[in-house]
């Protein structure tokens, strides 16, 4: 683990794997056209028009950058969320935070983008909501936050944990707002958990941090950029046009309006802006599902490997490894992955000798190994995604397909792949 964030993005400029802007950008279209034009690499621009601190893109952008910042190979990313979602740990407490040190007087301070030209306002994306519950105690969760004015945002919270700690609390909520988090902080926020789970337990056991309590009582990692002080109001308000994870539009919904009661950051804070659909958004959006799908298909036959795929849009796409023990567990793992994300519409399911991180491959599995009148898994009818732009708008009611790609057991050896002689190839050219 590389520590804070701000130490991960030091690394990657001294190692020149960060570009850094050579001018002013303004926040409206323009910062995130820059970043989005090179969406694989890491970018740093230091003025940004009208806002007091410097922001910061793309740093997840690729498995691999992710891997480097947990100091552990890209096919070891799933077991180790796996790990640390089976056994999570508290953090230690800290006496402050470096994110207390600077006051903010107002949101514009800030280079929240307007990312694209239909967007309802400017958005903040990588902000994690920290809440808490007296029964359940802290959850934390990303929402897409949309800028009314400069105390004041309309959050997306779909009904799930947050939306339920609100209604318990009477309709209104004191929350946190962190921006700048460390790897393992984003990731566990991105995990779906039951009720009751703290992320931030599962966070600390992929990689140890402290946490410092603020003065509404909730408890926050300590290094981190930026810290709101918020209140989740009864108020509601239009939020959107959105771009998300499909790179198409979302729908304006009413939603609840946030107060910012507080803004601290580090001197010299770094704003982690993260790209609506841009890769960065699908790595950690979409990696933590990985592990959650791995769980449930364990149980029913031997997994191997779980991915969630860019072209799916990192979210509604899944191809699952397994080794095949018996003739059904190709259908029976297709099920399970189902139940490990609900929000998952296609999944493909192939033996383990395949790569599914190679779409080649994959393809190549398909069209190998798979015959529609015995490997096709259809289930009309289904709750599926509020991202998936075909799919029932009010209900989210959609069709899900599962393709079993596995090779028939009994005719293994028909379906081995031929292989080449290994050779020293610089022996020969």
């Amino acid at each position: 683990m590389k520590g804070s964030f701000r130490d991960f993005v030091r690394e990657l400029e001294t190692n020149m794997q960060l570009l850094r802007m050579r001018k002013g950008v303004s926040k409206n279209l323009e910062l995130a056209a820059v970043m989005k034009a090179k969406e694989g690499t890491p970018i740093l621009a230091p003025e940004v028009g009208g806002a007091k601190f410097a922001a910061v893109g793309n740093v997840f952008a690729t498995r691999e950058l992710v891997a480097r910042y947990l100091g552990c190979g890209v096919d070891e990313i799933t077991k180790r969320l796996m790990d640390a979602i089976n056994r999570p740990s508290k953090p230690k407490p800290a006496k402050t935070s470096p994110a207390l040190e600077t006051a903010v007087s107002s949101l514009d301070e800030l280079p929240i983008p307007f990312h694209t030209e239909k967007d309802g306002g400017p958005y903040i994306c990588s902000g994690i909501v920290v809440a808490k519950d007296p029964e359940y105690g802290t959850n934390c969760s990303f929402h897409r936050m949309m800028q009314l004015d400069g105390e004041r945002m309309v959050l997306r919270i779909l009904p799930r944990h947050l939306d339920a700690f609100i209604e318990r609390a009477g309709g209104e909520l004191d929350v946190a707002v962190i921006i700048g988090a460390p790897i393992n902080v984003l990731l566990a926020s991105a995990i779906s958990t039951n009720i009751g789970t703290n992320e931030l337990e599962i966070a600390n056991s992929l990689a140890p941090f402290e946490t410092v309590r603020l003065s509404n009582g909730i408890e926050v990692p300590s290094e981190v950029e930026f810290i709101f002080e918020a209140r989740i109001t009864k108020e509601l308000a239009n939020e959107g046009p959105f771009v998300d994870l499909t790179d198409t539009y979302d729908i304006v919904r009413r939603q609840r309006v946030m107060e910012v009661k507080r803004i601290h950051a580090r001197k010299d804070a770094l704003f982690h802006v993260l790209l609506p659909g841009g890769m960065e958004h699908k790595v950690l959006m979409g990696m933590p599902r990985e592990p959650t799908i791995f769980n449930e298909v364990s149980k029913v036959a031997e997994c191997k490997g779980v991915s969630i795929t860019p072209g799916g849009c990192s979210w509604l796409h899944g191809v699952v490894s397994i080794h095949k023990k018996n003739e059904d567990d190709g259908k029976k793992a297709i099920e399970a992955a189902f139940k490990g994300h609900a929000s998952m519409k296609h999944v493909v399911v192939v033996d383990d000798d395949v790569d599914i991180h190679n779409m080649e491959e994959v393809e190549w599995a398909i069209a190998t190994r798979f015959q529609g009148d015995r490997g096709l898994v259809i289930k009309p009818h289904e709750k599926g995604s509020s991202l998936d732009p075909s799919a029932n708008p009010d209900t989210r009611e959609t069709t899900k397909i599962g393709v079993d790609a596995t090779a028939p057991l009994e005719e293994k050896e028909k379906f081995a792949r031929a292989e080449y002689k290994k050779v020293k190839v610089e022996e020969y050219l």
